[in-house]
């Protein structure tokens, strides 16, 4: 019976492991293991909070859980861009803390075998380094692979966990 339930687990990680959800901030392409992703849904009213970081929007009521959610344009320094009808939320477990990451829109769960992802490139050592954890390459494209630890520091993370409780 235990050897049946291995065999089960292995094969649920089986169908997660090299697969990414992709998603576009203006031109760039980003994929996020999709062990990480709970689901996606569309924009809602979202609840702004007093003395958070820019880039927290605030949080969302889903189901009666409340989520907070971070712009990950405004995370990633990039210009803001008006939310329109391909913006969405990509919700997200990380460290036990479910978070909302808005996206310009998602492109697609793409598998992305291990011989074809990289580290990327040294060339500067700069905050936008430590979201990127490897480069996968598809066709002629690459993909920035984020690293869903590190969108987040341990203090940010215990920051977000204490202004919704």
């Amino acid at each position: 019976m235990t050897n049946m339930l291995d065999n089960n687990l292995e094969l649920e990680e089986d169908t997660q492991k090299d697969r990414y959800l992709t998603f576009v901030l203006g031109e760039e392409c980003y994929g996020i293991e999709i062990k990480y992703v709970t689901e996606i849904i569309g924009m809602q009213a979202i609840t702004v909070m007093p003395e958070i970081p820019e880039y927290v929007k605030g949080i969302i009521n889903l189901r009666g859980k409340i989520i907070p959610v971070i712009d990950v344009r405004a995370l990633f320094k990039k210009a803001a861009k008006e939310y329109n009808d391909r913006t969405c939320v990509v919700v997200v477990d990380i460290k036990e803390l479910s978070i909302g990451l808005i996206v310009d829109g998602v492109a697609e769960v793409l598998t992305i075998p291990e011989q074809d992802i990289v580290d990327p490139p040294q060339v500067s050592r700069g905050a936008m380094n430590r979201y990127i954890k490897k480069i996968g390459k598809v066709s002629s494209e690459v993909k920035l692979l984020l690293d869903c630890e590190k969108l987040l520091t341990e203090s940010e993370l215990e920051n977000l966990n204490e202004t919704i409780i």
